[in-house]
């Protein structure tokens, strides 16, 4: 209890510095007064450009944290992530085609990357099945790198082969980030992943038994097929959602729940809520460093979160050899 206590005071606090920072600097109380009051100087800064960006990073953010968590249990690997299993490669490759035909709408763009991404996490459960071991983790890893693969290839067909305006959009699209984010985004976010959260919030014990192993789970009562395919959709859904209106954002669902799992230990019931603000909370801020590190440049959140995930990858690949 008091860890989520922590990690709400740190979300608030992120929250605050990410509509603080940008091209013009804010001090807290012009942003509590921008928020607060329609006629302040900073009103429009915060209310229509900054607080639906930082809520859209926290929202994609607790949804790729809580996706990693509950992949974690699933496969039991901490170091799988919500990428593993090919869905922003099915993802990446709808939104490559629709921009290469010129669909970029506000909501039809995000409708078909997520139809992408579902797309690919059929396929790789198809995969799995024809290999006689559906939603077995070894099989899920080895048929989420083949589609991922297959469909890299793809897009870098018809990047290659698209008009220069669209290749660039799609190259900033691919690398990730919050430049575009309205309100409309928002909704859009919350039209796809409301169910899947509430899905996934609902399978703590569930996870608890997976990460178990599947005939523990299945002496202690649960009905691990049904819970596996329960637990892969949902996070496969949370997965394709957050790329539809952001594009690739990678190791956010790697990076908060092992270090909170450190921490809280592997209950489920504690972990998700806890992974979901912490997630959240370094989303804002990565997103709050692409902005101003090479201001009055914007780099890709993408970028900054693979600069903060690889070498902590490499680290926790290492203590997992040893």
């Amino acid at each position: 209890m008091k860890l989520v206590l922590w990690l709400t005071g740190i979300a608030i606090a992120a929250i605050v510095a990410g509509l603080a920072i940008g091209a013009v600097p804010l001090a807290p109380l012009e942003v509590l007064r921008g928020i607060t009051t329609a006629d302040a100087a900073s009103s429009t800064i915060v209310r229509e450009i900054r607080l639906p960006r930082v809520l859209l990073a926290f929202l994609v953010g607790g949804a790729l944290g809580m996706s990693g968590a509950a992949l974690q249990a699933l496969v039991r690997n901490p170091l799988a992530d919500p990428f593993l299993l090919g869905i922003s490669g099915g993802a990446g490759l709808a939104a490559v085609l629709a921009m290469g035909l010129g669909l970029s709408g506000a909501w039809s763009l995000p409708a078909v990357a997520f139809a992408g991404g579902l797309g690919a996490v059929l396929l790789v459960y198809r995969l799995s099945s024809v290999a006689g071991r559906p939603l077995d983790p070894r099989v899920l890893v080895l048929a989420g790198v083949v589609v991922s693969g297959f469909t890299g290839a793809l897009m870098a067909a018809i990047l290659t082969l698209a008009p220069a305006e669209r290749l660039r959009n799609a190259f900033l699209w691919l690398l990730g980030g919050f430049s575009g984010a309205s309100w409309t985004s928002i909704a859009i976010l919350s039209a796809y992943a409301v169910l899947p959260l509430g899905l996934l919030a609902g399978s703590a014990r569930a996870l608890d038994l997976l990460s178990l192993g599947e005939e523990p789970a299945q002496s202690l009562g649960l009905d691990a097929p049904k819970a596996r395919r329960v637990v892969y959709f949902t996070t496969s859904a949370l997965t394709a959602a957050s790329v539809a209106v952001c594009g690739v954002v990678g190791f956010v669902g790697l990076i908060a729940p092992h270090l909170v799992r450190g921490i809280l230990g592997p209950g489920h019931r504690r972990l998700l809520p806890a992974v979901f603000l912490a997630s959240g909370s370094f989303l804002v801020l990565a997103d709050a460093a692409a902005r101003s590190v090479a201001s009055p440049l914007e780099l890709p959140v993408g970028v900054i979160t693979s600069l903060v995930g690889v070498p902590l990858f490499a680290v926790l690949l290492h203590r997992s050899l040893r």
